[in-house]
């Protein structure tokens, strides 16, 4: 009878391993969240660098204009840089990272069985980063998207992931600019993306 209910307490209460694969899962979304205020934080600068007024970010972020305010103070230092430029023909590493997310996102919604999906959604979840491998490793599955589905894709998919690709394979090139990495990859991604629907 003991035993029995030394059973039942012990299967009511998580093993150490179950409790690492929860919190490890949550970790990784407190993660991503982190990072995306960071980004966030980083685009706000560049928009006021820009020349756009608080009160349009404030509308474009969703965030009260006095957030906004304390976040361009915050960052602010001198006068503003001049402007970022925002062609896809830039080939440092970060910018042809977004631009091949940009590409993989959009194989991903237009095709359900697109193999990219699942990396994606690893990286936006915060699970995996843009390291050498894992950039290896979603060209490699959008390469085989681009192979599956040749027949119906359209063909500025396969020009963007070679454009992609080559920068890619050789030594990249310094692009002159403060932005981080992850604010030019987050550029080039929504850039990529438009330029594909045709709306750049």
């Amino acid at each position: 009878m003991e035993g029995e209910e030394n059973t039942r307490r012990n299967s009511a209460t998580l093993t150490e391993d179950q409790a690492r694969r929860m919190l490890a899962g949550m970790n990784d979304v407190i993660r991503a969240g982190d990072e995306m205020r960071k980004l966030r934080a980083e685009m706000i600068k560049l928009f006021a660098d820009y020349g756009w007024t608080q009160e349009k970010i404030a509308q474009l972020t969703d965030m009260s204009q006095p957030a906004v305010s304390k976040q361009v103070t915050k960052y602010k230092v001198g006068d503003p840089l001049p402007p970022m430029a925002l062609s896809l023909d830039q080939y440092d590493a970060p910018w042809l990272e977004g631009r091949l997310w940009g590409l993989a996102e959009e194989i991903s919604e237009c095709y359900d069985t697109a193999r990219c999906t699942r990396y994606l959604n690893a990286i936006a979840r915060g699970k995996k980063r843009f390291t050498p491998q894992n950039v290896d490793e979603l060209r490699r599955l959008v390469e085989e998207d681009l192979r599956l589905h040749q027949a119906e894709m359209p063909g500025s998919y396969r020009d963007a992931y070679n454009q992609i690709s080559r920068g890619l394979d050789v030594p990249s090139k310094v692009t002159t600019t403060t932005a981080s990495a992850s604010v030019r990859r987050a550029l080039a991604y929504q850039i990529q993306r438009d330029r594909l629907r045709g709306d750049a």
